[in-house]
């Protein structure tokens, strides 16, 4: 059984903005989540004890850093979406319907 047969008539779109953002993912991640982190990192090692300022200031950090992780996770999954929708379209074996009354079929009082 082939279970990806292409559509015989569809055509690939040409690639756009989502491969060449979904290459620079990995540095947009790196970059961004490297600020959050030095920020907790230098009040860490510079601080023996963290006052309420600062671990306000930690905890607003670690917010802004899952924020992060979680609208570039969304990016990825977008471009990789748009890299399958743009795709060649695929068909399903064909599924025939069961019959039916017919009188039932041809009745159009509701």
């Amino acid at each position: 059984m082939d279970y990806f047969k292409k559509l015989p008539e569809s055509v690939r779109s040409p690639s756009g903005l989502e491969w060449i953002l979904l290459k620079k993912i990995p540095r947009i991640f790196l970059i961004t989540a490297f600020v959050p982190c030095a920020v907790i990192l230098s009040l860490y090692l510079w601080n023996d004890v963290l006052n309420a300022e600062q671990l306000k200031i930690v905890f607003q950090c670690l917010g802004v850093l899952f924020s992060i992780w979680f609208f570039i996770g969304a990016l990825t999954i977008g471009c990789i979406l748009v890299i399958l929708m743009k795709g060649p379209a695929y068909v399903a074996d064909p599924y025939e319907l069961p019959t039916e009354n017919e009188s039932l079929e041809n009745n159009t009082k509701l």
